[in-house]
């Protein structure tokens, strides 16, 4: 990764997504006497959460789970609610826990990191490995991947060669992981993510483009994220709060981003079509193949790959 400060200018531009992940996994007991888990995916207000439960089919409306880890008091939380859209359930948990915060300090207590289901293990480190150094606004339930590669004396040496760095939160939820299954994408639907593009970033994208350097995204959800809200304003980026469920597939015209740092993904997933609308088929296949022969790791806590300016497709006419 060292090699992104030659290949950036100065006076370029970084713009990273801030999220931060909730260690969102809970294994619970149900008050049958089996042993379940929890996935918190979204607030539903009132100390309510959309959850994916392992087994779902035996978790019933008015079942109370138990919340239990080492060294640490019982709470007892119940199921409210089914969400048929997800198969997931809705839990409350018990007063005093119905505020972000709240509920963050009960996960370092008794949650553990969400890893991609593709990781089959716990491993108490990943509580900080599978969380980048500027995460600062608590929501995720999977980390923005890209910007694991970033030390903090990566970033500095960054900052002192003049490259910028501008900060939007996009909280990735766990959609992100699911195939695509349609063979049409002219009618395909994304997941909703949250989305903050404040003024401060809005302000250094456009003083990039006063000086002539160049906006990198990094990461595929920073991506969404300001071309999101551009879309949301017709296609100016302007300041955004709200939620976001762009598609951005090949025929795309991007507004914002004119570079990309991403990881390699999953076949069938939005992220793979994000990148295609990029540089297109044929080159991403290309460089699939290589990264393949080359032996480079794939997925989340794999290698990346920086896309220039220069590779990406010019707009269709």
């Amino acid at each position: 990764m060292w090699d992104l400060i030659s290949l950036l200018n100065p006076g370029d531009l970084m713009v990273v997504n801030d999220t931060r992940v909730l260690q969102a996994r809970l294994r619970v007991r149900r008050s049958s006497g089996g042993e379940a888990e929890l996935l918190l995916l979204e607030p539903r207000g009132e100390g309510r959460w959309l959850c994916l439960a392992r087994p779902a089919r035996r978790m019933r409306i008015g079942d109370r789970l138990m919340l239990h880890a080492p060294a640490q008091e019982e709470i007892s939380l119940t199921v409210v609610g089914e969400d048929p859209a997800s198969g997931g359930r809705v839990v409350a948990f018990p007063s005093g826990y119905d505020t972000a915060a709240t509920i963050e300090d009960l996960l370092r207590s008794y949650g553990e990191a969400p890893l991609p289901p593709y990781i089959h293990r716990h491993d108490p480190a990943d509580t900080s490995r599978y969380q980048t150094r500027y995460a600062r606004r608590p929501g995720a339930v999977a980390a923005p991947t890209a910007g694991l590669h970033f030390s903090d004396a990566l970033l500095a040496e960054l900052g002192q060669r003049g490259v910028a760095i501008a900060s939007v939160t996009l909280h990735v939820g766990l959609g992100t992981f699911r195939p695509i299954e349609q063979e049409d994408l002219r009618d395909l639907r994304l997941h909703s993510e949250w989305v903050e593009v404040p003024e401060a970033a809005v302000a250094s994208v456009e003083a990039c483009r006063a000086r002539g350097g160049r906006v990198f995204a990094i990461g595929t959800t920073s991506v969404r994220a300001l071309e999101g809200a551009a879309a949301a304003a017709g296609g100016a980026l302007r300041p955004y709060q709200g939620p976001v469920d762009l598609v951005i597939q090949p025929g795309f015209r991007f507004q914002v981003v004119q570079g990309l740092l991403t990881n390699f993904h999953l076949p069938r997933s939005s992220l793979l079509l994000l990148v295609s609308a990029l540089i297109g088929r044929p080159r991403l296949l290309a460089l699939y193949q290589q990264a393949i022969a080359e032996g480079y790791r794939f997925y989340s806590y794999g290698d990346a790959m920086l896309i220039p300016p220069e590779a990406v497709l010019p707009p269709a006419s």
